[in-house]
């Protein structure tokens, strides 16, 4: 972090002094540790996911339903060593896994408590919930680290990306690093209903969207087929500055919705996770209230 190179801002600041466009300084911030039961059925198990959710970001959505800590930074400031300690605690509550949330300004100190904790018996697959705003130079540190990737890929167009994420480049980016996590992890492994090696791409489907929702799964199944998983979301939800748009501004409609679902379909995707029910609610956001840290 001195200079900061982690992600592809290449902000080159020193993070013990100053601050890059994510907000991160040198040291570890978390905002909430918890067994979470809404991530897809494979990562979940009977307990939940491990999550720790890490504060700040290295991209800015303006609709960002996490904005209390990637944006306004709440978090608590914790060490390598307590870290690891949190891991050895969620695998004693009986976590499916550990689950990394927005790790990337970190991985260099979270690769310093991954060690430290298999080194203290953690056995739990790790997973690395990323935005995929990555570079590949960082992911290679993850390699005998992690088990399972988890990226969102969020946009075909760049233009869109930099509108509402302030991410010029997105998709070649995104694109490179998801190639580059395949490489690191291989097809997806299940045993005993979890997953426990493998890739889950997720996409958030926005309002007025659709198509380039379409050119995504379009994408991913020409280049994985169904080595992979691919997670199909409606629970797109206007908050923080969505006002501020026109265009997504609204939740998405079932139409929106369901043509992207039966275009996987007609594709011949068949590890596809799909949302059923109301999911667009702000019930739905974590209460980040420093638990567990």
């Amino acid at each position: 972090m001195k200079p900061c190179e982690l992600c592809p801002r290449f902000c080159r600041v020193d993070r013990v002094n100053h601050l890059g466009f994510c907000g991160a300084g040198e040291n570890l911030r978390v905002a909430l540790v918890s067994l979470h039961k809404w991530e897809e059925p494979c990562l979940v198990g009977q307990n939940g996911a491990g999550t720790i959710f890490f504060s700040h970001c290295n991209l800015k959505c303006v609709y960002c339903q996490n904005f209390l800590i990637s944006h306004k930074n709440y978090g608590a400031e914790i060490s390598i060593e307590r870290l690891a300690e949190i891991f050895i605690e969620q695998q004693q509550r009986g976590a499916a896994n550990i689950e990394l949330v927005t790790p990337t300004h970190y991985t260099e100190k979270i690769c310093a408590a991954i060690d430290i904790a298999k080194a203290g018996g953690l056995k739990l697959p790790i997973v690395w919930n990323s935005n995929a705003y990555e570079n590949i130079s960082t992911l290679e540190l993850l390699r005998g680290r992690v088990d399972i990737f988890l990226p969102d890929l969020k946009y075909f167009d760049d233009e869109t990306a930099k509108t509402f994420s302030a991410a010029p480049n997105y998709f070649s980016t995104a694109a490179a690093a998801i190639k580059k996590m395949f490489e690191l992890v291989g097809a997806a492994q299940i045993k005993e209903g979890l997953l426990v090696r493998g890739v889950i791409v997720r996409h958030l489907i926005l309002p007025n969207f659709r198509r380039d929702a379409i050119k995504i799964v379009d994408w991913l199944y020409e280049n994985f087929g169904n080595e992979i998983f691919i997670s199909l979301m409606n629970q797109y939800t206007p908050i923080f500055h969505a006002a501020d748009f026109k265009k997504i501004n609204r939740k998405i409609t079932t139409f929106e919705y369901n043509s992207v679902v039966e275009h996987a379909a007609k594709l011949g995707i068949k590890n596809c996770f799909v949302q059923i029910g109301k999911t667009a609610d702000e019930k739905f956001i974590p209460d980040f209230n420093l638990a567990g840290i």
